[in-house]
């Protein structure tokens, strides 16, 4: 990786970017104040802002516009200057910094990350940790070869209600798990098309903001937040909102290792963009004590509600974007709010209710003081594994070919719960008039991973969506 001093970098710059005038803060001891540096300003990031805020020493971002606008804001509510960078690199080698927070897009998260790990920083990595499979199990093993604390951003684990009602499930209050159930049902209109490559504002360093992903041109019409919706830089909704449920679907499954058989049919329907993901997908991850189902719905109710999109999404039992645990004697229902969890019984009668929230960006700063990795409540490994089971669904929609609801009906037909989800996602689309009867659907194969190689197997086609080829020199780096 190439790797430029700070001094140099404000050579380079010639005053591209504005410096705080304030003396350094000298380096203090952890369990007093740690200094945080927060790179990726949108999005998420305006969240790091304010989590960070009596922390933050610095904030970088390759828009230098985007950097310009949230160091003003945050001097007029704080009243304090903070230092603004462009280059992430130039903040790895500052002895006044103890973590990084790190909200960029999906594609860069593991190569910062363990980036920082190495310089000796401990990370808070947004959600997903990483773009591929591979590249999230060399961040695990960067926080373990560095001895640095890595907090993925998955706050769902820091809410109390969550942590009683994992508990509450686990010990078995409702009998045997007998499935997972997670949704993401959130309106994706249309990210738009161009006849001609987007000119990417002069403001923002694009070289350094593909980093390891393919530079290409782009037919959308925003570089940012868009970018969700390239597999490229992205992984649609099952890595975006839908790896906040797909962690809590794990956690009360007990799974500490990825499903060891999937399947992912879907595709892109209502409209004719540049984006490239599913807004329409089932994924099946075939647990051998209990199923995980997901589903991805980005179109309204129906083909009518279009005129209404936002307040006119579908719901499974009561949930839009949420977790359903089916248990022996009845279920508990997780909502988005993570504020409140509850349990029912057989007959569909409330029977316990769990409230709490919490702090996730706390919880980061007090594991940093105590040192302990226990003490963080999304440790990098939990973070790596429900990032990866959202990238292997992608990888079997990836390889999928187009199919009718008939040939998808039958390739379901032996699993009564996956036949079920599919013919609801069937009868989605054709209430959106989608006409499934022709091949618009795209069936993936089902695919057998090995959970300890975390590889495919006999399957090099998936295997190639496993690891990407990075472009140099933004590579990130085999981390034995």
């Amino acid at each position: 990786m190439v790797h430029y001093s700070r001094r140099r970098f404000l050579q380079g710059a010639a005053g591209a970017v504005t410096l705080s005038l304030l003396p350094k803060i000298a380096r203090a001891d952890v369990n007093s104040q740690i200094r945080v540096a927060t790179i990726g300003l949108n999005g998420r990031g305006q969240s790091h802002l304010g989590g960070f805020a009596e922390n933050l020493v610095a904030i970088c971002d390759c828009d230098r516009r985007v950097l310009g606008q949230r160091a003003a804001a945050f001097e007029r509510r704080y009243n304090r200057k903070l230092d603004t960078v462009v280059d992430y690199r130039d903040l790895l080698d500052r002895n006044d910094i103890d973590a990084i927070s790190i909200a960029t897009p999906n594609h860069t998260h593991s190569l910062i990350a363990i980036a920082a790990a190495k310089a000796g920083k401990h990370v808070y990595c947004e959600k997903p940790v990483s773009q591929c499979v591979w590249e999230g199990r060399q961040l695990v093993n960067a926080a373990r070869k560095y001895d640095r604390l890595i907090q993925c951003g998955t706050q769902a684990r820091s809410s109390a209600c969550n942590q009683q009602a994992v508990e509450y499930v686990r010990s078995g209050k409702l009998g045997k798990i007998q499935y997972a159930y997670a949704n993401c049902f959130k309106p994706r209109p249309s990210i738009g098309k161009l006849d001609h490559p987007l000119v990417i504002p002069k403001e923002v360093d694009y070289d350094l903001w593909c980093g390891p992903a393919a530079k290409v041109d782009l037919y959308r019409p925003h570089l940012h937040y868009d970018w969700h919706w390239d597999f490229n830089t992205g992984c649609g909704d099952l890595g975006n909102q839908g790896i906040h449920q797909m962690d809590l679907a794990r956690w009360y499954l007990g799974e500490q290792a990825l499903a060891p058989r999937l399947i992912s049919f879907g595709g892109r329907f209502g409209y004719d963009d540049a984006g490239n993901t599913p807004n329409s997908q089932l994924a099946f991850y075939d647990y051998p004590a209990a199923p995980l189902v997901f589903e991805v719905r980005g179109l309204p109710k129906s083909k009518a509600a279009q005129s209404r999109w936002a307040a006119s999404m579908d719901s499974y039992r009561g949930s839009q974007i949420g977790v359903i645990v089916e248990c022996e004697h009845g279920h508990v229902y997780s909502s988005s709010s993570y504020h409140s969890v509850e349990a029912y019984g057989p007959d569909g009668e409330l029977i316990e209710r769990f409230r709490g929230g919490g702090d996730h960006f706390r919880n980061f700063l007090d594991a940093v003081r105590s040192g302990k990795r226990e003490d963080l409540n999304a440790d990098v490994l939990e973070g790596h594994l429900s990032s990866a089971l959202c990238h292997t669904g992608n990888v079997s929609q990836r390889l999928g070919d187009m199919r009718t609801a008939s040939e998808v009906t039958a390739a379901m037909a032996g699993n009564a719960l996956l036949a079920e989800s599919a013919d609801r996602l069937l009868a989605h689309l054709r209430a959106n008039e989608i006409d499934v009867d022709l091949p618009t659907l795209t069936l993936g194969p089902w695919l057998e991973l090995d959970p300890v190689s975390e590889r495919f197997v006999n399957n090099e086609s998936a295997n190639h969506f496993a690891r990407r080829e990075d472009r140099k020199p933004f590579v990130v780096p085999q981390i034995a």
